[in-house]
């Protein structure tokens, strides 16, 4: 019936009649009144977002001026333009704090990024679902503890009377302390690092496998493929996005390392290995009081971690991969 409408109206020269036209779209009003529950539960968390995170970003403009909070305050501070980001390219703590910074970055990118994956594969490859759930809790628990805790664990174990030293003792030879050799720094606080956060960031890898198809896994064993193969054709595959979009993220949090882990190991270490870029903002700006310093190594911090991402997210789009967003 429709072929024949169209070659009819083909005939008489006319258009043939297109689709049936979508329904008409509801005003403003009527979605706000058919969406005001789920608009009221985000309220809280917009209202958080606004408070601790847009309003505050206001005042990055400090970092434009002499400020000073108890005689003029952000009006009344003159402006000095980019007279803070000259000095703080001339402050050899600020290189030294951002060299540091990127080298732990890159050799946990390396040597901590791949744990929570391969934390992930073992977790679903155990048979036995209480053995698993016994071992998730277990790998799970060290993310609740403070760095306060986690560092005294690591110094009952690898400090200078820990317990590493006196079996070293013991058998005649010569005990190091890990927790205050500087050379070894970096392999300290990331070994800290995997065993109090790879447990928890193997969840998004776990819940990630859970979307492969399993039926996958079965035509793949009827044809022959052995678990490897298997893992490397279709697990892998399958965690690719995630891995990209993770990827992608820590990237542009290159400059955030943490600050109460490096805060708390300081003094053992000395400056010199464990200055990275939160603590020289706290040091530098909030300590002296010179915040518009500090705002403006804030400020670079974020602009590069913007710069970091967007880069990022284009060598994910050339790979075919949809990262952080897509372009229309």
């Amino acid at each position: 019936m429709g072929t024949l409408t169209t070659k009819r109206a083909a005939r008489r020269g006319g258009t043939p009649p297109g689709p049936a036209a979508s329904p008409h779209q509801p005003s403003w009003r009527a979605q706000l009144h058919r969406d005001w529950p789920l608009l009221l539960m985000n309220l809280p968390m917009l209202l958080l977002v606004l408070g601790f995170w847009w309003i505050p970003a206001l005042g990055n403009l400090i970092a434009f001026q002499d400020y000073n909070p108890y005689t003029g305050g952000i009006t009344g501070s003159p402006i000095i333009g980019f007279t803070n980001f000259a000095l703080l390219f001339q402050d050899p703590q600020f290189l030294r704090a951002i060299v540091n910074t990127l080298s732990i970055t890159a050799f946990q990118l390396v040597f901590y990024f791949p744990v929570p994956i391969m934390l992930a594969l073992l977790l679903n490859s155990l048979a036995s679902a209480r053995l698993r759930a016994f071992v998730q809790g277990v790998v799970y628990m060290p993310f609740f503890f403070s760095w306060v805790l986690v560092v005294a664990i690591f110094q009952q174990m690898f400090g200078g009377a820990g317990l590493l030293a006196q079996i070293l003792r013991e058998n005649g030879r010569e005990a190091v302390d890990w927790m205050t050799n500087s050379d070894t720094f970096i392999l300290l606080i990331t070994s800290q690092t995997i065993w109090k956060d790879a447990g928890w960031g193997a969840i998004i890898f776990l819940a990630a496998l859970s979307t492969i198809d399993p039926n996958l896994y079965e035509a793949a064993a009827v044809d022959g493929a052995r678990k490897w193969r298997r893992m490397w054709h279709i697990t892998l595959p399958g965690l690719r996005p995630v891995i990209v979009l993770l990827l992608i993220l820590r990237l542009g949090d290159a400059l955030n390392v943490g600050f109460e882990q490096f805060m708390l190991q300081r003094s053992a270490v000395g400056s010199e290995a464990s200055e990275v870029f939160d603590t020289f903002v706290y040091w530098s700006g909030l300590r002296t009081g010179d915040l518009g310093y500090g705002a403006a190594a804030g400020l670079f911090k974020g602009l590069v971690g913007l710069l970091l991402i967007v880069a990022a997210n284009r060598v994910a789009h050339a790979f075919g991969e949809r990262g952080v967003y897509s372009r229309s």
